[in-house]
């Protein structure tokens, strides 16, 4: 394996000492040791991917020097319009360093490595997305041992040619590395809940007929472990496993056509991910549940950028027509009560503050994605 330090150390001496991107899980401890040893405003963990490729042109043609952008190659979709209409050399030629956490990768053999279903085909795709965009790139893994090589060659490429490149990292290349932890809420005196916990208790508070979109990561898989411990079946629920910040839109479109009540359980990260996407859900009538741990905790843990936001002040500057923060139990259960009626005034926002973390024996879904589908249409009654 390689050791973050080393390879961010062989960054360094190649002049890479700018780093911005979306976290991601193969990636998690070079990004861990990047946020603990960078200094602050050399390192930027943006809202989305395509955001930090934003961030990135910012730096060089401030600055001059190369820029590196770290990201799931899930990630990529939300690259393309910026490396493809800016950044590519026959628009303005800009050199960055992209680190590609390869997600269902293809093996040396030619099989896939098995995978969420999610990342099925963007793993077959990855190699081809990056060829069809011009962008060289090069595979690295844990049994790379001219990585310093490879780093300080695509540096020069980039530089030269005036284009992105890329480094496609596979599953267990980096040896392990913990992120220092600042004082937890929890730590810091403050009960909140653990978002089980919450959810837990916002779907007791569900009325019968009711619906949950639930988004990317872990609160999904918690969704559908609590149902199962219920023996209540999973036809209620919708799992927004890929498409990191698209489930209140999902969710949006859903409650302007189905007489079921809608909830969307939503995450900070994916919040900030497509925030423009606050401005057209008040059109709806679904109740949006943002659980903000304020960080991203099924990547590695390292903060977003919701401990410094309202949000519930930019869901009625949206146009909600309710919105409010609670921590405690007994606060959330008081404001479930309250906006029981959204179905008939409007779309309304609670943001519930919990603590990071997720139980290590946390499962996984055990149906297919093409399974819960087809038990979703059937119980809102589309096929």
């Amino acid at each position: 394996m390689i050791k973050p330090e080393d390879f961010y150390g062989e960054m360094n001496k190649n002049g890479l000492a700018y780093f911005t991107g979306v976290p991601d899980s193969l990636l998690k401890s070079f990004c861990a040791y990047v946020s603990d040893f960078t200094f602050a405003g050399n390192h930027v963990i943006a809202a989305n991917e395509g955001g930090a490729i934003g961030l990135a042109i910012g730096y060089h043609l401030a600055t001059g020097n190369t820029p590196v952008v770290y990201l799931q190659n899930s990630g990529l979709g939300n690259t393309i319009n910026p490396l493809l209409s800016l950044a590519d050399q026959k628009v303005y030629g800009i050199p960055m360093v992209l680190l590609i956490g390869w997600r269902g990768e293809i093996t040396r053999d030619g099989q896939q490595l098995k995978d969420e279903p999610q990342h099925k085909k963007q793993g077959q795709v990855t190699e081809a997305m990056l060829t069809a965009m011009g962008i060289s790139y090069k595979i690295i893994d844990a049994d790379t041992k001219d990585y310093p090589a490879i780093l300080a060659e695509m540096t020069v490429e980039a530089k030269s040619s005036s284009q992105p490149v890329a480094l496609l990292v596979r599953k267990g290349t980096f040896a392990p590395y913990h992120l220092r932890m600042g004082d937890t809420p929890e730590q810091s005196g403050l009960k909140r809940l653990s978002r089980e916990r919450a959810i837990a208790l916002l779907v007791d508070k569900m009325p019968d007929a009711s619906f949950v979109v639930s988004t990317t990561g872990m609160a999904s898989r918690e969704l559908y472990e609590l149902r199962s411990q219920k023996k209540q079946g999973h036809e209620k629920d919708f799992l927004v496993v890929g498409g990191m910040g698209h489930a209140s839109q999902i969710a949006c479109e859903m409650s302007r056509r189905s007489e079921k009540q809608i909830y969307c359980l939503d995450g900070d990260g994916a919040f900030l991910m497509h925030m423009g996407s606050t401005a057209l859900n008040a059109a709806g009538k679904f109740c949006h549940i943002v659980l903000n741990n304020q960080v991203h905790d099924s990547v590695g843990g390292q903060p977003t950028a919701a401990s410094g936001i309202d949000i519930p002040a930019i869901a009625l500057a949206c146009g909600y027509q309710a919105a409010e923060t609670v921590e405690t139990e007994a606060d959330l259960i008081h404001a479930m009560d309250m906006l029981a009626d959204f179905k008939k005034k409007g779309s309304c926002l609670l943001e519930v503050k919990v603590i990071p973390g997720a139980r290590k024996d946390l499962g996984r879904p055990g149906l297919s994605s093409q399974e819960l589908k087809s038990k979703n249409m059937k119980y809102l009654g589309s096929i």
